[in-house]
Order: C-alpha cells, then structure tokens, then sequence
C-alpha cells in the first residue's frame, strides 16, 4: 500500500514536530498536520477491522491466550466502536475483579478486544537514541513490576511483524526520566542522571511479532497522565555493543492505563510521594487525541499476579503497524562515553509515506568500547 497519495490530499507541505508537553518544552501543533495523522489512522484502522477475520482462523489469537498464560502462570503468586468516553469508561482489568483460580484463561485473556490500532502518536522530548536491547529494564528502580506483552501486526498483510525492534521508555514511579537533566525531570542539579539507563530498552519482535519486557508501572509529573513511549524500528543492524542503528521507524505511539488502576497504583510508596498534581486520562491532551473519532483504543489491558500490587501486573496490547510509513522521532539526547549529552534532532513525527527518514547518526559504542562512529550509542 502506498500513501504518497494520501500524505498530498492531506495537504502538508511542511511536517512538524509534535512533542509532548513536558516542564520546560516548548510546543507548537498544527492543524493541516493532525489531518495527515487522522488520515493515517483512519486507513490504517480500516487495514486492521479487514485483518480481524483472518487473526482468528490463522490461530494467531489462540496462540496468543496461550503465550498470556504461560506467562501469567510463570509470574503469578494468586490470582484475583469507541471514543475518548467510550474508552475512559472501559474496565480494561481482564474480567473486572471476578476472576479466580477456577476461571478459565480463555476469560482472562479474551483475545476480542485486544486487536486494536493504537494511533500512530507523539515520540515527545524525551527520547534518547540507542537504548540497550535487552528484556529487563528495570535496573534497581523501585515500582509496581509489569510484563508487558505487545504483539505487532502489519495492517496490509495481516501477518505478525517479525524482527520488529520495539523502544520502549516511561518515567520512574516518581516521575523522573532517565538519561537527562532538565527542569521539571527531577533534580536538576543531579548530573549523575545523565549516565542512567533506567526503564529504556529495545526488544526485537519473535515469529509471532511478540516482545515481553521487564518494566515498571510508570509515575507522573506535571501535565502528563500515566504513560508508556514506543517506538518500532525496522530493518537496523545490530551492533556489536548490543544497540540498534539505521533502517526506518515505522511507529511511534503511546500506551496507557485505566485511570481506577492508576488511582490504586498512586496510592502506593514511592508513587505516594510525588507531590505534582496528578493529571488524569480525561484530563490528559494526548489521551484525548489518540482516543477521539479514532474507534481505538491505546489502553493496555491487564490482569494482577497475586494479592498485592507488589505482586505485579501482566499486561498486553496489539499494535497495528503499517510499514509503509516512516517517522523521524524527536530526541533532546544521546547517549555518548562520558554519559546524555543534550543535542535535539529528528523531528518527523507525522507519516511520510514511506519515504526513507534521516536523523540516524553513526554510533559508538557506551563508555568508550570502541564501535565506529561520531560517539553516541544510537
């Protein structure tokens, strides 16, 4: 499918940068560029209600209650057409609180409402070019646990999206990015910030497009509801510091929680101590664009581990991805030998058709091992 045609009938001679709102970032929005993005979800949500029928009778679906189960059976101690409304009032807790150890999987994972489009988004300031690939990316940070399970889809094809590098990062349970310093993200008088990794990693998609990582219930800070930033990646090479540079991005998004779910969790230590209002979904500007006249819905869908909150979540959403559309995601950072350094660059957050990004510099390796390049692990 090629959107070339799509991208000139939207009208934009000029993609803009759309960064999330954030302490200390400027913002500018533009209306001819939130035409081509709802155009783009609306031909990519068509792709997708065409793929529903054959996701079932490949046993796609089927495998993948199964895949949730073993997993939720690995981590557990005990069990226990939409819009913005529609999705704000949606329990996306697998069966309420109903479930038990005699409820049967094929309950808890209902697989009917887990394909859904989460909207192609903002990559917002705070990314920063060449995290790790590895599945645990929690580090020493203290939180409500989280395996979160994404599959991705191609909405032309229908098939799994293999060897897919999904980027993931959120905040920490008080609100604080790692790999920057800048108001609003914490103390800024704290430069040892710069050199942290925490809750960034990179994951390449298996046979059946699935990643799983390792990961914290995010945080908040001012402006922002509860949030989780994604990117997918294709066609990069892998380095031999065990990062990812070139080839194209294909997806940017964000995925959320049911804000009950967010209450419960903001109740707990250490998120308790974040003295910042909390803003809520309903509250929230992004949420509300990635939700309204969409039919989509970028809530993950969940189910507790044990009793406590403690215990862990285990959480899973599919993302529908059409790789005929490449981004050039902002970024404020990169990650050089002596740690973050500040340098902003990229900036194509709406789909250009398919026409290859720029933006991708030529890596180092992390502290100084040494991989070719201008000194930033990409």
């Amino acid at each position: 499918m090629q959107l070339t045609n799509l991208w000139q009938l939207a009208l934009l001679s000029t993609a803009i940068s759309l960064a999330i709102a954030h302490p200390g970032e400027h913002h500018q929005h533009n209306s001819a560029a939130e035409i081509q993005k709802r155009a783009f979800q609306d031909n990519a949500r068509r792709g997708l209600d065409k793929c529903a029928k054959r996701l079932e009778t490949s046993g796609l679906n089927a495998r993948a209650e199964a895949r949730r189960r073993r997993t939720f059976n690995l981590h557990r101690r005990s069990v226990s057409a939409r819009d913005t409304d529609t999705v704000l009032n949606k329990s996306h807790l697998s069966n309420d609180s109903s479930i038990t150890t005699d409820t049967s999987f094929s309950t808890i994972f209902e697989t009917t409402s887990t394909c859904v489009l989460n909207p192609e988004g903002e990559t917002g300031p705070y990314y920063i070019k060449g995290e790790y690939i590895r599945s645990d990316i929690r580090e020493n940070e203290p939180g409500v646990p989280i395996i979160l399970d994404g599959q991705f889809i191609d909405v032309e094809t229908c098939e799994p999206i293999t060897n897919l590098y999904w980027d993931v990062w959120n905040c920490n349970a008080t609100g604080v990015y790692s790999g920057l310093v800048a108001t609003g993200n914490g103390n800024t008088a704290d430069a040892a910030n710069l050199n942290a990794t925490f809750l960034r990693g990179v994951q390449k998609t298996d046979d059946e497009g699935v990643v799983q990582f390792s990961t914290l219930f995010p945080g908040h800070y001012s402006g922002r509801t509860t949030h989780h930033h994604i990117v997918a990646h294709l066609n990069v090479t892998v380095l031999p510091n065990n990062t990812i540079v070139g080839g194209t991005v294909a997806h940017i998004g964000q995925l959320f929680w049911d804000q009950d779910l967010i209450n419960e969790v903001e109740a707990t230590s250490p998120y308790s101590t974040n003295t910042v209002t909390l803003t809520t979904n309903e509250e929230d500007r992004v949420f509300s664009t990635e939700t309204t006249g969409t039919t989509s819905d970028p809530v993950i869908n969940y189910v507790k581990l044990g009793d406590s909150l403690s215990d862990g979540l285990l959480g899973w959403i599919t993302i529908a991805v059409n790789t005929s559309a490449t981004y050039d995601p902002n970024y404020s950072y990169v990650y050089t030998a002596s740690g973050g350094v500040a340098e902003s660059g990229g900036g194509t957050d709406t789909p250009n058709g398919g026409s290859p990004s720029g933006g991708s510099g030529a890596p180092s390796g992390p502290n100084g091992t040494g991989a070719p390049g201008g000194g930033f692990r990409v």
